[in-house]
């Protein structure tokens, strides 16, 4: 709370009635309250809000020793170039251009021919990070639990230069 003091004047001379001087008021205020009402609305907001947990992918990582072979029948490799452009294929066949937007449903017929089948993503060095990640959400989406991911070799832009041509 605020208090005020006031102080009897000091120096009161009967003889010099001429100037009369002012009387100073001494203000003191409490800032206890202030400081509790503060802290209660910190905790309050602090306890109330609810924590967002960061959004993960949880991707299980084999021994980097380890190799496991594949028939190249069960094997779809989805090839993006730099410019987002993406390509697919299954063992030696030509590749196909695919769009995003029919990623998912191209997936989901896949699997449902083939429940054995892996998808192997390569995404060009100069591609964008959010590519693959959008490519492994539509994976996740058309629960597909089984793929890998590979970097892309001279060789597999040449079947694109091929494939594109």
């Amino acid at each position: 709370m605020a208090a005020v003091d006031s102080a009897a004047p000091r120096g009161h001379d009967k003889k010099k009635k001429k100037h009369k001087r002012m009387r100073r008021l001494g203000v003191r205020i409490d800032m206890t309250p202030m400081v509790d009402v503060a802290f209660l609305l910190l905790t309050f907001f602090m306890l109330t809000t609810s924590m967002n947990r960061p959004q993960t992918m949880e991707i299980n990582l084999p021994p980097s020793d380890t190799k496991v072979e594949v028939a190249m029948s069960n094997l779809l490799t989805l090839r993006v170039k730099e410019d987002g452009s993406m390509y697919w294929n299954i063992a030696e066949e030509p590749p196909q251009r695919v769009e995003f937007k029919n990623l998912r449903a191209l997936m989901m017929q896949k699997i449902q021919q083939n429940p054995k089948l892996i998808t192997l993503i390569k995404v060009d060095r100069k591609g964008k990070y959010h590519m693959m990640v959008d490519i492994m959400d539509e994976l996740n989406l058309a629960n597909i639990t089984r793929f890998s991911l590979a970097p892309m070799l001279d060789a597999d832009k040449q079947i694109l230069q091929k494939a594109s041509a």
